[in-house]
């Protein structure tokens, strides 16, 4: 099997059609369609439903699709040492996080790394908790930024406890003037992300009593500061989202605290590209200095 019919059979599944798939590929469609059949024939399976809208994968499709793709990973692997040895710093580098990841922690990150290695090409992916370590099983990506628990079996190392706070209209002051209690947001209205109602966030609330029915959802963090701005309920946000939003708004910890914690989230270090590796130890490096160390 050639690795052009692993690349155009991973492409496709991304991209759901021939079409686009040969474009980002820049071949024909045809050529396409000739390495999917030409792959089905050795394998001796359909790996795609065609049908008026695109395609979509057969269950023996999504079966060996992250196998396909391990293999293309492993292959940059190969060719990113090869030009290590030849004294060249060249290769791709594909991170996944969070948004307060994203805005508060990559860039800084990417910086330091471009001036080591600045011919690697350095592209990232932004997804909530669970599509981040959906994006690493595929191997879409080499580096992620989640939260725990994950029970996935890859390589995962705790980064930082990040404090949940209560975020109020201005002019509100908790009782003790210090920290948010059952009672300072007993029937209040709470407005957070959909997919923030797991994990920590929904112990909080249900510590607080907060019911399901008090609960509005918005689109984003800083569409969360807004709403609370205008006194339309209180947010709930982590610490690293707070840092870089504005708005008229107050913050205080919660009587009893709640944390979550950022992890790291890669495949196992055997099959880690040398700049998968680089890039851990900028992390690493990173977090040490602005936080005195992991967690």
């Amino acid at each position: 099997m050639s690795n052009f019919m692993y690349q155009a059979f991973s492409e496709v599944a991304k991209q759901k059609a021939f079409v686009t798939a040969a474009k980002v590929l820049n071949v024909t469609p045809s050529a396409i369609s000739h390495s999917i059949n030409g792959l089905e024939k050795e394998l001796g399976f359909a790996l795609f439903f065609r049908n008026r809208n695109g395609v979509q994968l057969t269950s023996a499709g999504e079966k060996i699709l992250p196998i396909v793709r391990e293999l293309l990973n492993t292959e940059d692997k190969l060719l990113e040492e090869a030009a290590r040895i030849n004294g060249l710093d060249q290769g791709r580098l594909r991170i996944g996080a969070f948004s307060s990841v994203c805005i508060n922690w990559l860039p800084d990150m990417i910086n330091t790394f471009k001036k080591n290695y600045p011919e690697i090409e350095v592209s990232v992916w932004q997804g909530n908790f669970n599509e981040v370590i959906q994006q690493i099983k595929l191997g879409e990506i080499d580096i992620g930024f989640s939260a725990l628990p994950i029970k996935e079996n890859l390589e995962v190392v705790p980064l930082y406890r990040d404090e949940i706070y209560c975020v109020a209209p201005e002019g509100f002051t908790p009782q003790d003037k210090k920290a948010v209690v059952a009672s300072d947001v007993a029937d209040k209205p709470f407005i957070l992300q959909e997919i923030d109602y797991d994990r920590n966030t929904k112990e909080a609330l249900d510590d607080y009593n907060v019911s399901v029915n008090s609960i509005q959802y918005s689109i984003d963090d800083a569409s969360i500061i807004a709403m609370v701005e205008s006194g339309l309920g209180f947010g709930i946000l982590p610490e690293l989202a707070l840092q870089k939003l504005s708005g008229n708004v107050v913050q205080y910890p919660f009587a009893k605290r709640y944390f979550r914690t950022i992890a790291l989230v890669t495949h196992n270090k055997a099959q880690q590209t040398p700049s998968t590796q680089a890039f851990i130890r900028v992390i690493i490096d990173y977090l040490t200095e602005r936080y005195g160390g992991l967690v």
